[in-house]
Parts: C-alpha cells; sequence; structure tokens
C-alpha cells in the first residue's frame, strides 16, 4: 500500500529563505508556500495551534423533591439547557421537601450552598438578609423580569431576589350538578359570592342535608397552609397581617377590624359544623362528603380528569375588596458564593422561556408566570381549560409579607386559627399573634427595616 507522505523539499528551494523568516522561527519560508499551496498550509496550521475543545465549567444546583410529575419536568429542563450549549454543565442534587429549607439553611450557615437553588418564595427574603443570595435584577434582562407576574418575583427591601417558572392560585372547586342539585348559582370573576351569600349557602345545604360539610378548607393541614390559605380572606376583607410601609408593626393589622370579621367567619364554620374540624384526607368532594374544596390549583387536574365538564371552577369568596389569592411559590436563587453567576442567570433565562415555562406547567397544572408561557402551553392558553387559573393569577394575587420576619407570622396566624377553630375568643387569640410578631421584630432589629421609631 503506498504511502501518503508528502514529497521532499527542493534543496535549491529550500535554500531560497525569507528575509522576514531570520531570527522568527515561528514563520514558514516563501519556498514552502509556494510548494504546497496558501489554503493547504493554512490547514496545517489551524490544526496545530488549535485548543482541544474546552470542557464546560459545571455549576452545582439543588432543588427539593416534589411530586413526581413536577420533579421529573423540572429534571427535563437541567437536561434540555446542559445539551442547548456547552459552555455550562448543571449538576443537579435534590433533597426532601419535608428537610429542605432546614437543610438549605444550615448549608447557608457553613457556607457550603449550592451556586443555583430553589426556595420557596415566603422564606427568599430571609435568606436575602441573611446574605446568602444574590440579587437578580442585575443579572436577567429586564425584559425577563417585566414579563413576569408579581408572584413569580420574590424579593427583600426593593431587589428582586428569586424568580419563578410557575405559581399557584386558590379557588372553589364544585361539581355544577351538585350545585344545580341545591339551587345554586356558579360563582364568576364578574360576579363572586360575597362572605354573608357564601355562609347562607352552606347553612341551606347543611341544612338540607346534616350528614355533610358543605365546605372542605383543607382543616387537616396546619403549617404555612394556615396563612397560605386563609390571609387572602383577611385582605380581600381590606386588612393584612402586618403594616406593609415599614414592616415593623403587626398591630392593627393582624388583629385589626378586617382580620377580627373574617376570624370570626372562620370559626363559624367550624361551629356551626360547616366545616370539619379535622379532615382524614383530601377525598370529601370526590366522594360526596362536601359540596365545595377551597384549596389550590394543584388539585386542578385531578379534579379535571375526574369530573371532567362536571367541574366547576369559582373564585374565592369576596370579604369586601374582592376575592384574593395567595401568590408566590417555588422560585430560583443564586447564592452569593456562585463562582460563575453569569451561568446561573443564562441558565435561569432558560427556565423562563415561554417553552419552558409552559412544559413545567403542564406537569402539574402549574399557573404560568407569563403571558408568553401561558400562550405556549396546551393547558393554559386562552382557549384551554385552565386558563381561569392564569386569570386568577394575575386579577387576585397578593404576595405574602416580603420580610425576613414571615416564618414567625405564619407561625403566629396558624396557632390563633387552630386556637379559633377550636372555640379561642377571636381578639384574644389575634392580640396574641400580634403580640407575638411584635416580638420578634424587635428582637431581630426589624429585619434591616428602617425602624419608624
Amino acid at each position: 500500500m503506498r504511502e501518503n507522505r508528502m514529497p521532499a523539499p527542493d534543496p535549491e528551494k529550500q535554500n531560497m529563505r525569507n528575509p522576514a523568516r531570520q531570527g522568527r522561527s515561528g514563520l514558514c519560508s516563501f519556498a514552502v508556500i509556494r510548494q504546497y499551496g496558501v489554503a493547504t498550509l493554512a490547514a496545517l496550521l489551524a490544526v496545530a495551534v488549535a485548543p482541544a475543545a474546552a470542557e464546560p465549567t459545571e455549576m452545582s444546583l439543588w432543588r427539593h423533591e416534589a411530586l413526581t410529575e413536577e420533579l421529573e419536568a423540572g429534571l427535563a429542563s437541567i437536561r434540555r439547557f446542559n445539551n442547548s450549549q456547552s459552555r455550562w454543565r448543571i449538576n443537579v442534587e435534590t433533597l426532601p421537601q419535608r428537610t429542605y429549607t432546614s437543610a438549605i439553611t444550615a448549608a447557608a450557615l457553613a457556607g457550603q450552598l449550592p451556586c443555583v437553588l430553589d426556595l420557596d418564595q415566603p422564606v427568599v427574603p430571609n435568606f436575602a438578609w441573611s446574605g446568602h443570595l444574590r440579587p437578580l435584577d442585575d443579572l436577567l434582562a429586564e425584559t425577563t423580569l417585566g414579563a413576569l407576574s408579581d408572584g413569580a418575583k420574590g424579593a427583600y427591601k426593593d431587589r428582586i431576589y428569586s424568580v419563578g417558572q410557575f405559581d399557584v392560585v386558590l379557588l372553589l372547586f364544585s361539581r355544577r350538578s351538585e350545585l344545580q342539585r341545591y339551587g345554586v348559582r356558579t360563582a364568576t370573576m364578574n360576579d363572586p359570592y360575597t362572605a354573608d351569600e357564601f355562609l347562607q349557602i352552606l347553612r341551606a345545604i347543611k341544612a338540607e342535608r346534616p350528614d355533610l360539610f358543605p365546605l372542605d378548607v383543607n382543616s387537616k393541614d396546619g403549617g404555612e397552609w394556615i396563612s397560605y390559605g386563609f390571609s387572602p380572606w383577611i385582605q380581600s376583607a381590606g386588612g393584612d397581617l402586618i403594616d406593609r410601609q415599614t414592616y415593623n408593626d403587626a398591630s392593627s393589622y393582624i388583629n385589626g377590624d378586617a382580620a377580627v370579621r373574617v376570624a370570626n367567619w372562620y370559626q363559624t364554620l367550624f361551629r356551626e359544623r360547616l366545616s370539619e374540624e379535622k379532615t382524614v384526607d383530601n377525598q370529601a368532594l370526590v366522594q360526596g362528603r362536601s359540596i365545595f374544596h377551597y384549596t389550590g390549583s394543584w388539585d386542578a387536574k385531578r379534579y379535571l380528569d375526574r369530573f371532567g365538564d362536571d367541574l366547576v371552577f369559582m373564585p374565592p369568596p369576596d370579604f369586601g375588596k374582592g376575592p384574593k389569592v395567595g401568590a408566590g411559590s417555588w422560585h430560583w436563587g443564586v447564592s452569593t458564593s456562585c463562582e460563575h453567576p453569569e451561568g446561573a442567570a443564562e441558565f435561569i433565562e432558560f427556565l423562563l422561556s415561554p417553552e419552558e415555562i409552559a412544559a413545567m406547567s403542564e406537569a402539574r397544572s402549574l399557573v404560568p408566570t407569563t403571558e408568553a408561557g401561558a400562550n405556549a402551553s396546551r393547558d393554559f392558553g386562552v382557549d384551554d381549560p385552565l386558563r381561569r387559573l392564569y386569570e386568577y393569577a394575575q386579577a387576585y394575587a397578593v404576595k405574602r409579607p416580603e420580610t425576613p420576619g414571615y416564618p414567625k407570622i405564619s407561625a403566629a396566624m396558624e396557632k390563633a386559627f387552630q386556637d379559633i377553630k377550636y372555640g379561642k375568643n377571636v381578639n384574644q387569640a389575634l392580640d396574641i399573634a400580634a403580640a407575638s410578631i411584635n416580638y420578634d421584630i424587635r428582637r431581630n432589629r426589624g429585619y434591616g427595616f428602617k425602624d419608624e421609631n
């Protein structure tokens, strides 16, 4: 077999030297150029000096272990990002949701946070106040942030520290056939139930069916559900949990007139057995043990699969200032210890594209956080079955107080509403909550907000 080798240079041509070559060994002679041709020589040089393909820079990411569909959708997004470019590679680690916040708190204190992590929106201000999160408003494009719904931006002291692909909303689920059976109208965005009207509806159903608890309010759940689920009722009545101008005072807010009215209404549900004190499961609507279920949009697909066209989505009751729903779900943030914030920003920009938002929203009836994402989804587009939920998020959403003290606010409200459910004096329970929150604020020197005093 003939060897494929270059012919030996002509000796005479070898002796022809380019003056420019003298003393510059990196240049080649005019003779060689003439022999092999300019194009061939250029190709040889390119091969000689080309660096090896650079390995992608690795970035660590932590996220909570959500339900299977949501977790798989999130991991698929990470794979798509890794495959879409060669500069960065995300290495993901999942942690149990039950212990997730305590785990990332411990990691933060030890200086061991990953580059990118997901956080429940209410805890974002606490991590920002503690110096563990990098502001995103100087990392992400203005157009990206401007397209997001309010609930998709986690803030502390007017800086954005987290962003979310999805949100959840609160609503009343019921069955059209059951409403017709009891002669109850279907509430709409233009004509929601008033609080008084809804109470009378529940009483009428109870009178006809004493064995029913007409309204399921997830009473088996404690923890953050209490503040997430019922503080929007207080806001609908014109109140709140804390002064949002200063974040330094809960007095006359969580125990103000609006909160007292709502807490009395809430207590009536259990005193008159319109709601069960402690449900055993989340199957009451499916099994006909309730007529309404007040809960989050996370149950929408489950009910839609079960009831189809008989399912009714309705806004929460109006306590005087229009229906309100909680805003803010799991968000993405960048730690201050991240060595490659530009890579983290590129990853988050990828997640906030309409296609990725749509893919996540379809996993588990998760409400898209941009209009483009909603329109790209097969569930939340203008004519799609879950569009109403996106409209609720746009019209009614109120974020939980964006203060590092929110965990204490939530715990105080949980204690008060649990006591109220079992018959404690409403004013006394709410006064204790206000005092507990204010003590925590003083003990933490205002959590970084200017003290009004």
